[in-house]
């Protein structure tokens, strides 16, 4: 994601090899869910999603995206 550390905003950005539903969530580190930012089928090709933290609290975020499969978890530190 871009920029790391963010304040509130932030792109993160995914590619796909093909057409394939896609799930994307933001938890805090205690586990709880905090956003869905897709949870949509998209089409192959770059996609750029943006994660707006208004109102939640400065701190680590974790991000997990799925697809076909495959799934990575990745950090974003929101920064007062």
């Amino acid at each position: 994601n871009y920029p790391n550390p963010f304040n509130p905003l932030t792109r993160i950005t995914f590619e796909l090899p093909m057409k394939h539903a896609v799930r994307m969530r933001v938890f805090d580190l205690l586990g709880r869910d905090v956003a869905t930012l897709v949870d949509e089928e998209r089409d192959a090709g770059t996609h750029i999603v943006q994660f707006n933290a208004e109102g939640l609290p400065s701190g680590v975020y974790l991000y997990r995206f799925e697809s076909g499969g495959y799934s990575a978890t990745k950090k974003a530190v929101l920064l007062r």
